[in-house]
């Protein structure tokens, strides 16, 4: 029996102690003696000019490209391999590094690792594959607690929040088995002050239950995906809830619509923050509250290139994001194409927070179809869970046909088997319950649209929106 099998058979004190203890153990990850100093240091920062900003980017970027080029196997044959053809571009230029897609990084992760790190002392992650392709990452606690320095400053602080108050998330780990059809599908965890609800059993059966933990619980804001948001403050609303009074709500993942920001404002009668950040830890950006998303410079260097060519699109122009990240000396990834789009924004060179950080137009993110569980839930905010980097999987699609059947078709690297398929169908199952029929296809490749991207979820079902309840 798994670890997840055996949390879900414990009573509700035992999964809170074990979420708990695993809530002590990522906030002394997170946060050491110095993070309020590092806090300190970047809402200093916010303050500086632009040309501040650029002088001490040169130098991070500097540093961490001189790292790149000698002490990464993956860069390194890169230039070796250029020179060789009698290249003698400068590795000190950004410009002359190549893009790099995702696919590398999944298939040799170990690749992009500096010489001489120690694996076994870092914090690994792996990707929950939003589109179908997941990736293994390593970094510090250097790193990471810097990264969350700048989330502390740039989310929390900004809007009169720290890591101390009690919140609460709606995300897409199973907290109970997808059958289970009574109460709590929660967790509270004290080790983060956090009200963990599960977004899988959110339907109108649950909605009662999901409103009273909100109001138990005493939260100042809420964190989450926005549909997911947006379809708990829908059901409240037809079921005639009264919703607590937040003094925010944040979200993060997906695109925020206008529609569904003004869905989520006037459900919880508060702020609602857009958020963009990535596993990877190689660029971040936050609303500040004059309403601009502002891109963190101490984070990474975003490049938005055109479709066509790699070279940088028009100031008003929609284009790839490219990332250099300025954090993570033990994986830099340089020129790190992330799979969104974006455009900068025309503003006056001073925000009106004061701020002279840049600011995006808008970030062109994943937007899916729906998906929902045959008990009408919806899914497909959770579904990506399921493709985890300890499968040999190229990259995904999700297909809804019918309410109880879904085709995931799979472009499988060497070794995919038979118990790998079990494996993504089990997974499945656990998110939308054992009514579900699950296929699995294996492909050669999935279609692109016009921009070069696939669409990581469909669903061909004829139901209205959740969001028109």
């Amino acid at each position: 029996m798994d670890k997840i099998s055996l949390y879900h058979r414990l009573p509700y004190p035992g999964k809170v102690l074990v979420a708990s203890l695993h809530g002590y153990r990522l906030r002394a990850q997170r946060y050491g003696r110095f993070s309020e100093r590092l806090v300190d240091e970047a809402l200093e920062r916010d303050r500086w000019s632009r040309e501040q900003w650029q002088a001490w980017q040169e130098t991070r970027l500097s540093e961490m490209l001189e790292v790149a080029a000698k002490q990464v196997p993956y860069y390194r044959e890169h230039w070796e391999r250029r020179r060789r053809q009698g290249d003698n571009a400068s590795w000190s230029y950004l410009e002359n590094w190549p893009v790099l897609k995702k696919d590398p990084i999944r298939q040799n992760p170990k690749a992009f690792v500096a010489d001489g790190a120690n694996l076994q002392s870092l914090i690994e992650e792996h990707t929950s594959g939003t589109t179908g392709t997941p990736l293994t990452l390593w970094r510090n606690l250097e790193t990471e607690r810097q990264w969350y320095a700048l989330y502390e400053a740039r989310v929390r602080r900004w809007n009169g929040f720290s890591y101390r108050d009690r919140w609460a998330i709606l995300g897409a780990q199973p907290i109970v088995p997808a059958a289970q059809r009574r109460p709590p599908f929660w967790v509270w965890n004290a080790g983060l002050n956090q009200l963990y609800l599960s977004a899988i059993h959110l339907s109108e059966d649950f909605i009662p239950f999901y409103i009273e933990a909100l109001w138990k619980h005493r939260v100042r804001y809420l964190l989450g995906y926005p549909f997911a948001l947006a379809i708990l403050v829908r059901l409240a609303e037809k079921h005639a809830l009264d919703l607590p009074v937040l003094e925010a709500v944040i979200t993060n993942s997906e695109i925020l619509l206008p529609e569904v920001r003004e869905i989520l404002s006037r459900g919880f009668k508060c702020r609602v923050i857009d958020t963009y950040g990535m596993s990877e830890t190689v660029a971040a950006a936050s609303e500040c509250r004059s309403g601009r998303m502002h891109v963190w410079p101490d984070a990474g260097v975003v490049e938005i290139l055109k479709d066509e060519e790699d070279k940088p699109a028009g100031r008003n122009e929609t284009g790839r994001l490219v990332l250099t990240g300025l954090l993570n000396p033990v994986m830099p990834l340089v020129r790190y194409e992330i799979g969104d789009r974006g455009c900068w924004a025309l503003e006056p060179a001073i925000c009106e927070c004061g701020r002279q950080m840049p600011v995006l137009a808008q970030i062109s993110g994943r937007l899916d179809d729906v998906l929902l569980s045959p008990d009408g839930r919806r899914i497909d905010a959770v579904i990506a869970v399921v493709f985890k980097a300890d499968l040999p999987i190229r990259e995904a699609q999700v297909i809804q046909t019918a309410l109880d059947h879904l085709e995931i078709r799979v472009v499988p690297e060497p070794g995919f088997s038979d118990s790998d398929v079990s494996t993504l169908v089990s997974r499945v199952k656990k998110i939308t319950g054992d009514s579900m029929h699950v296929e699995v296809t294996r492909v050669g490749s999935i279609p692109r649209g016009p921009n070069g991207k696939f669409r990581f979820v469909i669903s061909m079902l004829n139901t209205p929106t959740p969001l028109s309840l």
